[in-house]
């Protein structure tokens, strides 16, 4: 892969092909086993580049989730990271500071003061704030490699544009720039050259004019991919269990959608197509501005998530370190949280029934080490990921919410998930599944749903239901 000095270089690829890996070996953050990176004409072995060279080399890095801190002012998120000017008594020089700060916003466009809140900016300029903070050391120079991954995917097209802008001119100074995407609508406006990853090889590298939306379709999916023989058994859906009608949530607009009972629904779509907002809104943890569900036939609408729980819903987040677990608490305590109900009687908790309950938990998932006295951040992330299921599963829930519920274990744990699943079902439960794996979705769910910029527009059943399918209308060209 080579990239031009001063010019937008767009990565893409599918779940799995190989991009998060190329940018940590770029970022000197994760070794390669053999090959060579070239730096302004310097010249590395890649097994030896690590994080002190790419600094040297001003390889910059702007995360998806980016380290920035929305309730601090934006002269203060600038300045972390690189230090604060300060007197030889290590009292913070403010005035100079903002000072400084003024300077950088005006050197990269950005039309924000020092002292306000990054909270306060739209989100597009909070992502231009975290783009200056990168390469503000570079004064009167465009030297080094900007990386940014997903910058747009959380943003409106509004904001994607006042970015793409910003981009733009940050190039035309002479600012290398890659940016790794799963939008080639962006892609086709922005990028002067393209390099397509799958399977942890180049798929296709091509210059701005060979460049075409249905090119990059089909190097990203490839072939049309077999349904995997471990599918469960497609389920003929029951009565309808829920249903969601004009649902105005989020990115969603007017969004239609029915359940069955005993059917596994999964919702497909790119970054910010509304897929988790759907979820949250269901758990009660977003209000929707429009629309109306009902559940099980009677008016739904959760005023927050003890409400959906009591309606017998479950949620297992995307972000499980964040949102699912409670890292310095034991497998015990992480289990009874979702279960406090059963074990808290006359201002009492019930240990033995705690631990009981946590044991017959570790068993059902397979846990392994089976320890439920250790901390849950003390096991894998499939471990983790299976005791967060699991604990929903001892309530005997009716609704499964799973966003990404596989993301980061590994193939073992992630059959583990999918039986759990399954079991749950045949049980009675029904589940809807947010997966950015297309593969998975053609295995494990019923129909999928596919989304595009908020939009329902697609159905997709039977032997239609393939992930190479999946993948072309995830990336269907819409009208905005």
């Amino acid at each position: 892969m080579t990239v031009k000095p001063g010019s937008i270089h767009a990565l893409l690829g599918g779940n799995g092909s190989g991009k998060s890996t190329l940018i940590r070996i770029l970022a000197g953050v994760e070794r390669a086993d053999a090959g060579q990176i070239d730096i302004g004409g310097a010249q590395f072995a890649a097994h030896s580049f690590n994080a002190g060279l790419a600094q040297k080399n001003e390889v910059h890095v702007v995360h998806q989730h980016s380290s920035t801190f929305p309730h601090l002012s934006v002269a203060e998120n600038l300045s972390l990271g690189r230090g604060y000017e300060a007197s030889i008594g290590g009292r913070i020089l403010w005035p100079t500071v903002r000072e400084r700060a003024r300077r950088v916003l005006a050197r990269f466009g950005i039309g924000a003061s020092p002292d306000q809140l990054l909270s306060s900016l739209r989100p597009a300029m909070q992502t231009m704030v975290a783009i200056a903070r990168a390469l503000q050391d570079q004064e009167g120079s465009a030297t080094g490699l900007l990386i940014l991954d997903e910058p747009t995917a959380t943003l409106s097209s509004a904001e994607v544009a006042r970015l793409a802008d910003a981009l733009r001119r940050y190039a035309a100074a002479g600012q290398t720039i890659i940016v790794v995407t799963h939008r080639l609508d962006e892609v086709l406006d922005l990028a002067d050259h393209v390099t397509v990853l799958r399977d942890g090889k180049v798929a296709g590298d091509l210059p701005r004019e060979e460049v075409t939306h249905e090119t990059l379709v089909q190097l990203i999916a490839g072939n049309s991919l077999p349904v995997s023989e471990n599918r469960g058994q497609r389920r003929l859906a029951g009565r309808v269990l829920l249903q969601a009608s004009g649902l105005c949530v989020g990115p969603l607009a007017n969004m239609d959608i029915t359940l069955g009972a005993g059917e596994v629904v999964g919702i497909a779509g790119l970054v910010g197509s509304g897929r988790t907002s759907l979820l949250r809104a269901l758990f009660g943890l977003s209000r929707v501005s429009a629309g109306t569900m009902l559940f099980d036939g009677a008016a739904y609408g959760p005023a927050d998530p003890a409400d959906a729980v009591r309606h017998g819903i479950a949620y297992v987040p995307e972000d499980r370190l964040a949102e699912g677990t409670f890292p310095g608490l034991s497998v015990v305590r992480n289990v009874s949280m979702a279960n406090l109900d059963r074990y808290w009687k006359i201002a009492r908790l019930r240990t033995k029934a705690e631990n009981r309950d946590a044991a017959a938990v570790a068993d059902l998932v397979g846990l392994r080490p089976r320890r439920t006295d250790l901390a849950i951040n003390q096991l894998s992330g499939g471990n983790q990921q299976k005791v967060v299921i699991g604990r929903w599963l001892l309530r005997k829930p009716r609704l499964l919410l799973l966003d990404e519920p596989t993301q980061g274990v590994d193939v073992g744990a992630r059959a583990d998930i999918h039986r759990l699943v399954r079991g749950a079902v045949s049980e009675g439960a029904s589940a809807v599944v947010v997966s950015s794996d297309f593969s998975e979705l053609a295995e494990l769910c019923d129909r999928v749903v596919v989304l595009n910029r908020g939009r329902v527009i697609a159905d997709v059943t039977a032997d239609e239901l393939t992930s190479d399918n999946l993948q072309q209308l995830a990336h269907m060209r819409i009208a905005a």
